[in-house]
């Protein structure tokens, strides 16, 4: 009988160069540095988990990753021992959500949870079909959105003849969704160039824009802003105020005649729970290393199907092709996603850490290698190889041996 009993954990903090920077109104990229864990079970079996801790939405970082993978799993860890794959995924989705302190550590629970369930699956020879099915979600399954999604593309500097390059590059490449990161300087500017050279598509039905004001407006700032820009068709206004000020977000539903979706708002089941209470929550923006792993991503999808909401399949900057597999994990199971993001490969990474990476296809098709992927029972990971994961390890990778 398969056994699934962890043996070593080994976890790989990276710095990857990014191919340009990346700017929005909270943050500035020029590397990556995502957080890859390794999972050996006792009979060799390995699995692949991922995360990027970000300080300004899950109040996480890289070295609290590897803190709480030390103080707060590793003990849970020695306890698991499930000798079938239901009992496996009831300890998976029974992982914690706070270490010791009582501080919410999604990103740290996403990249054992991503870890082990990659894992298990081999062991058991199971898929994510099984998966949706344990969990009791009605719907869900094969082939879920990836007859139908695709990927878009996310405009993010504070430079506009930047921006207006991206956009052509991206549009010559098929994509017809877009997202601008808005909340920081001259961004009317950006925006009114963006919808300019947009026009006709959009007025065809043939491409989408939507702005990400990341948090960073006040009401007032945003009723100003949705104001001087009420000419342009938006379909969505992601996050325009911040967790804080949600109370805020009814006056302008009320001025406004656009959706509005949450993202930095929308960490755990309980956060969607109260946006759909509040009546507020038109989208979810879903990210798996946000919201604590794919588990709990796909309850916060059934929640939001359940309630009308749209379902968008967000990312991190600097995800590898290890996330990427398991965003494709979740595209292949839940339905009614209306956008996602991510899958970029090599196309923003200098570097990845697969032997294949994972990147979305002309006009945003899905990647054709998805099923090579997250728990596929076909390699590590998504092809994992270490030599790439060592090679970009500044640091000797941290072994913890149970």
């Amino acid at each position: 009988m398969a056994q699934a009993v962890v043996h070593r954990l080994t976890i790989y903090p990276l710095t990857i160069p990014l191919r340009r920077e990346v700017v929005t109104a909270v943050s500035r990229h020029r590397v990556a540095d995502p957080v890859v864990m390794s999972i050996e079970l006792t009979n060799g079996t390995m699995g692949y988990g991922e995360t990027v801790a970000r300080h300004y939405i899950t109040g996480e970082s890289v070295d609290s990753v590897i803190e709480a993978a030390r103080e707060v799993f590793v003990p849970v860890l020695m306890d698991f021992h499930p000798a079938s794959f239901p009992e496996a995924l009831e300890a998976i989705e029974a992982l914690p959500w706070r270490d010791a302190k009582q501080h919410l550590i999604p990103a740290s629970r996403a990249c054992v949870e991503l870890a082990l369930l990659d894992a298990v699956m081999r062991v058991f020879r199971r898929c994510m079909d099984d998966v949706v099915q344990w969990m009791g979600l009605p719907g869900f399954g094969s082939p879920g959105s990836l007859r139908e999604v695709r990927f878009g593309g996310v405009l993010a500097s504070e430079d506009t003849l930047s921006v207006l390059q991206r956009l052509r590059v991206m549009y010559w490449g098929g994509l017809r969704g877009f997202k601008l990161e808005v909340g920081y300087g001259d961004d009317r500017e950006r925006l009114e160039r963006v919808a300019s050279y947009l026009s006709r598509p959009m007025a065809q039905g043939r491409a989408t824009l939507r702005v990400d004001a990341n948090g960073r407006w006040s009401k007032d700032d945003a009723i100003d802003w949705l104001g001087d820009t009420a000419h342009v068709r938006l379909d969505e206004v992601e996050q325009p105020l911040s967790r804080e000020d949600e109370e805020d977000v009814p006056v302008l539903h009320d001025l406004f005649d656009v959706p509005i979706s949450f993202d930095e708002s929308l960490v755990t089941v309980e956060d969607g729970r109260r946006l759909i209470e509040r009546g507020v929550a038109d989208g979810f923006n879903i990210r798996i290393a946000k919201c604590g792993g794919l588990m709990p991503s796909l309850r916060l999808a059934a929640l939001g199907r359940r309630s009308g909401v749209k379902l968008q399949l967000g990312c991190m900057v600097g995800e590898t092709s290890i996330l990427s597999a398991a965003g494709m994990r979740f595209l292949e199971v839940c339905p009614g996603v209306v956008y996602a993001e991510g899958c970029n490969g090599r196309r923003l990474l200098r570097a990845d850490v697969v032997a294949k990476p994972l990147g979305f296809g002309y006009g945003g098709r899905p990647p054709r290698t998805a099923a090579r992927g997250f728990g596929s029972g076909r390699g590590g990971g998504a092809g994992v190889d270490t030599r790439l994961l060592e090679s970009f390890c500044e640091e000797r990778p941290v072994v913890l041996n149970l």
